[in-house]
């Protein structure tokens, strides 16, 4: 099976660059959070179930709803050492803009048992777009490592 988010190459010098696809906004979200992940770690499936939380974030944008997303998930990293792969993540627009609520679950970092990639620092503004495309929706994302 084609993931469905690829690498990027010639985006941004020293940082890292991805392109997330799905058939809607929620797809293409949680594959955004499977790459940043899969930055972080070389295999995400290594990430265990152990620990939940919950998510909620809210933009006037889909590109900033993402940012925030992402961010989120970086935040946990470096506050509580944890990774998080996203579930039942939901899209809702409001009149001022969307909001997200997601589950997520994950574990504490393990060295022994995560084999440790780079370091995501932050989510960037640089390129950062979410769009409808003839096939679902497409996301391009520029981490800082």
């Amino acid at each position: 099976m084609t993931p469905p988010y690829r690498y990027l190459e010639g985006i941004a010098t020293a940082d890292v660059a991805f392109e997330a696809r799905g058939a809607t906004k929620e797809e293409t979200f949680h594959a955004a959070a499977d790459a940043t992940l899969n930055v972080m770690v070389e295999e995400i499936a290594s990430v265990a179930p152990r620990e939940h939380r919950e998510i909620a974030v809210a933009a006037d944008s889909l590109d900033l709803l993402l940012f925030e997303l992402l961010q989120e998930l970086v935040y946990h990293k470096d506050a509580g050492r944890l990774l998080l792969r996203v579930r039942d993540l939901r899209i809702e627009e409001s009149g001022s803009g969307f909001r997200l609520h997601a589950d997520a679950i994950g574990e504490t970092i393990d060295p022994g048992r995560h084999s440790l990639l780079a370091d995501v620092k932050a989510v960037t503004l640089h390129r950062l777009v979410v769009e409808k495309t003839a096939d679902g929706w497409r996301a391009v994302v520029v981490l800082d490592v």
